[in-house]
């Protein structure tokens, strides 16, 4: 019907008029009742979900976790020793992409089938799952029914590893195998990798970035085989085993350490919250966080320093093993071994024309 410019459109669906005021009012009704159920099964799936949750048990789903069967709860013994691998590495010093790099370079696929990512191996190492822990909207509510895979201390010293990236902003591989791991036997300062016309070297330099004192440099490769060589040895070696069995039994419970950690960074939220609510002054602020952010700075030096041993204890023993086929390893996997034994090596002046490396120059000094 038309009148006076006025077009009347009818709507009708599933019998309904919903152009008169009967029909719009039975269209509401079903739209409401629709709206009822709808609100009702969301409320069953979330108390099915948190029923599971509460049991450890894993939410359905298509796509299992890498690690896992479809069940999602039984392992796969080859994606289990991946994972223990990149977490080696990663608590080792080796970055996130240098790890997705290795799983590309040996063809090693997500359980989707496609090349990993950085954001893909970054979720598998900090996920709570690998630890035997449930997570449920964001936050662990307890053990669950599945076997870990890595010890829940191997998880807090990832957390506190990821920390200390986030604040260093340190992401990027090394570039030489003892990038970091030298210094002059004449000024104390960091040797640094440099070409020197066929011959590459490791120098101290004195340019204004570096602040060395310009004395003194060692050519790379004899060095550098010297040293792995070294590293190989010290790990077959009973010092080292008694070394690491006496820090096993005197090292702290990291567990319990990052728990302390935690609170206290509650507790500095907590402060800043007291401060701009005006119920404390600044000095008392400023104070109160200095003691804090000591104790924060403090755990995590704690936990640094424990977090070789999970690495260590995969590695001792393994030096000859190594040795056949340390060649063929990555740049990366060699940098992780010898940096988890190494703490540094001393380089002092070597005689004037000399054509080949004294061992006598090099100092080497041990993590354990």
């Amino acid at each position: 019907m038309k009148a006076a410019g006025v077009t009347h459109v009818v709507f009708v669906t599933g019998g309904m008029d919903l152009g008169t005021d009967d029909g719009l009012l039975i269209g509401r009704i079903y739209a409401a009742v629709a709206a009822q159920e709808s609100a009702a099964k969301s409320r069953r799936i979330k108390r099915k979900n948190d029923e599971k949750a509460a049991n450890g048990l894993p939410h359905s789903g298509y796509r299992r976790p890498y690690g896992f069967e479809p069940d999602k709860t039984t392992q796969v013994p080859s994606e289990v020793r991946i994972i223990r691998t990149m977490v080696s590495q990663y608590l080792a010093g080796k970055s996130v992409l240098a790890i997705t790099r290795w799983l590309d370079e040996r063809g090693i696929l997500t359980v989707s089938g496609n090349r990993w990512t950085t954001t893909t191996v970054r979720g598998i190492l900090f996920s709570p799952r690998i630890a035997g822990l449930r997570e449920h909207r964001g936050e662990i509510v307890g053990p669950a029914a599945w076997k870990p895979i890595i010890t829940e201390d191997k998880r807090a010293l990832i957390l506190a590893e990821g920390e200390r990236r986030a604040v260093s902003g340190r992401r990027a591989p090394r570039r030489y195998l003892l990038s970091g791991l030298l210094r002059c036997g004449r000024c104390g300062n960091r040797l640094y990798s440099a070409a020197r016309e066929s011959t590459r070297r490791y120098v101290c330099s004195s340019s204004v970035d570096h602040g060395g004192c310009g004395k003194l440099t060692v050519v790379a490769a004899p060095l550098e085989e010297l040293i792995a060589d070294a590293v190989l040895v010290r790990l077959d070696s009973p010092e080292l085993t008694d070394a690491l069995s006496g820090r096993q039994h005197a090292s702290e419970d990291v567990s319990a350490l990052s728990a302390d950690r935690e609170a206290d960074r509650a507790q500095l939220l907590e402060l800043s919250t007291l401060y701009a609510e005006k119920q404390i002054t600044v000095a008392e602020w400023i104070d109160a966080r200095n003691h804090i952010e000591a104790r924060i700075t403090q755990a995590d030096r704690r936990l640094r320093t424990a977090s070789s041993n999970p690495v260590l204890s995969d590695l001792t023993g393994q030096g000859s093993t190594l040795r056949a086929s340390w060649v063929s390893l990555d740049l990366d996997v060699q940098s992780t071994i010898v940096g988890v034994v190494l703490d540094h090596a001393v380089i002092s002046p070597g005689v004037l024309g000399a054509r080949v490396l004294d061992p006598g120059r090099v100092g080497l000094h041990w993590r354990l």
